[in-house]
């Protein structure tokens, strides 16, 4: 029997193969092509006839590979990748870069370093397609389809290129002097505990953020109360600005509110420095120059910011 060759439509069958194998679901694995799931599915059942064997396994809620597809996915990979390298390396010779560049950022991350440049950047790489998702949960970077993401350092997957961009940051107990007045300045960690606390809850969690604080060496966690729970950091401040209780809040999100007397900030020396925000990507042979550009305008914003 001769061995099947790689011929015409058959080379987008593999790609397309590879694609939901690493997205095990149809849909974003069709999304991530720019086709419709019933094409996609089609293709797939193109190539397990040609081959005479059945790659992978789907219900209507999950898909897996089978032996065989394990076993075809760990030799195509490789080669996948090798060829995508190639490309990229002849891409490099268009004067302009293009391409789609997929963005996930956290928010405070998204107005600090995004927002302030993509004007610019259009107007400099008008066929670069920059694709933003603004949200502070922490997402698999490559699962989910994004080639790069803004994220704070504390929550950086090890094995991610990760590059520091703005410097650290610093949290702070935040109230106004209006608040103050009424209820009092505290002055341990512990006796924000008698305080209304304006409460954020990160993307993805169940439960509101832990305060952090520094002492004697160490960083503990205080689990404040309140009556207020945000998974937006600007309504938390909203609250707080409108006088209803104490929030923690980075020195990026206050300095100005600080420095005009809308705020004061509370406890200092409890609060200490920490890793801001990072530019994070997997590791890749060559990066795509589109890709490239992107970073490369986020770092300069981040330089002058």
């Amino acid at each position: 029997m001769m061995a099947p060759t790689v011929q015409g439509s058959e080379f987008a069958q593999l790609r397309t193969f590879v694609t939901v194998a690493e997205q095990l679901s149809f849909t974003r694995a069709a999304e991530r092509l720019g086709i419709t799931p019933s094409s996609l599915s089609q293709t797939i059942r193109s190539l397990e006839e040609r081959l005479g064997i059945r790659l992978l396994n789907r219900t209507t809620r999950s898909v897996a590979l089978t032996p065989a597809g394990e076993a075809l996915l760990l030799r195509l990979r490789p080669a996948m990748d090798e060829i995508g390298a190639a490309l990229e390396s002849a891409i490099r010779f268009r004067d302009t870069p293009s391409g789609t560049v997929r963005v996930h950022a956290a928010r405070q991350a998204a107005q600090t370093f995004i927002t302030p440049m993509l004007g610019t950047f259009s107007r400099s790489y008008p066929e670069i397609i920059v694709d933003v998702t603004v949200d502070d949960a922490v997402v698999d970077i490559v699962s989910g389809g994004w080639d790069v993401a803004i994220r704070p350092g504390e929550v950086v997957e090890r094995d991610m290129i990760a590059v520091e961009i703005g410097g650290a940051l610093c949290q702070h107990p935040v109230a106004t002097p209006t608040y103050i007045a009424e209820h009092g300045v505290p002055e341990t960690p512990e006796q924000l505990l008698d305080h209304n606390c304006i409460r954020w809850r990160w993307s993805g969690h169940s439960l509101p953020y832990a305060w952090e604080f520094y002492r004697d060496g160490n960083w503990f966690e205080l689990v404040v109360k309140g009556s207020i729970i945000a998974n937006d950091r600007g309504m938390m401040l909203a609250a707080c600005l409108d006088d209803a209780g104490i929030a923690f809040a980075t020195n990026r999100e206050t300095d100005h509110l600080i420095a005009a007397g809308r705020l004061v900030k509370m406890l200092d020396a409890y609060c200490e420095p920490y890793p801001g925000f990072f530019l994070c990507y997997p590791r890749q042979r060559q990066m795509a120059p589109a890709l490239r550009a992107f970073i490369d305008a986020v770092r300069t914003t981040a330089h002058h910011e």
